[in-house]
């Protein structure tokens, strides 16, 4: 014997083995007269019958609910972002939403916060390194370099910016570099 497990409106009517069973495990009761047995058996009977009857007014109403959704425009799909909808606007007002959102808004705006900070705290720090001592031992010790750079190159020694120097340099070093001279004189130009 096959175990189901469908509801009430089961699409499929009952078997006669679904019968016979239900008559031998209601009806096999010694207690019972054959009168109170004709009777049980016609209710069952009067049951079943309105059982498929509903059945069939379900289907019908099924039917009619969805042409009445057609003929409106109503499609799965916009009743699904319908529902959708509704349901996200059913979470954001509930507390628990609400406090969510509270907590991380309030974790953003700390963590900006620190962040901030953190910027403002190295901005101090860069400002305090290069008024340092050493940083600024460093500082002359390269406006020293540049400026004998420049004097070497054939500048005045002053003014300038680290580029033009840079510049001016690599210009001196490529007319110092002696040229290839093994071309063949025929290659030059006249």
């Amino acid at each position: 014997m096959e175990t189901r497990q469908q509801g009430f409106l089961d699409s499929q009517p009952l078997r006669e083995a679904d019968e016979d069973l239900a008559s031998e495990v209601s009806l096999n009761n010694s207690n019972m007269t054959e009168e109170e047995r004709e009777e049980i058996l016609q209710e069952l009977t009067k049951l079943e019958e309105e059982i498929s009857t509903l059945k069939q007014v379900l289907l019908s109403k099924e039917k009619q609910h969805a042409e009445l959704k057609q003929k409106l425009g109503i499609t799965p799909l916009s009743e699904f972002r319908n529902n959708f909808s509704r349901g996200w606007q059913d979470m954001q007002s509930s507390t628990a939403y609400k406090k969510t959102s509270e907590t991380l808004s309030t974790a953003g705006q700390k963590t900006s916060a620190a962040f901030s900070n953190f910027g403002s705290a190295i901005t101090r720090k860069f400002g305090d390194m290069r008024n340092s001592s050493s940083f600024r031992s460093f500082e002359e010790k390269v406006e020293n370099t540049v400026s004998t750079i420049k004097t070497k190159v054939g500048g005045t020694g002053t003014g300038g910016s680290f580029e033009e120097v840079l510049s001016s340099a690599a210009n001196a070093s490529s007319q110092e570099t002696p040229t290839n001279n093994l071309t063949d004189i025929s290659e030059k130009p006249c």
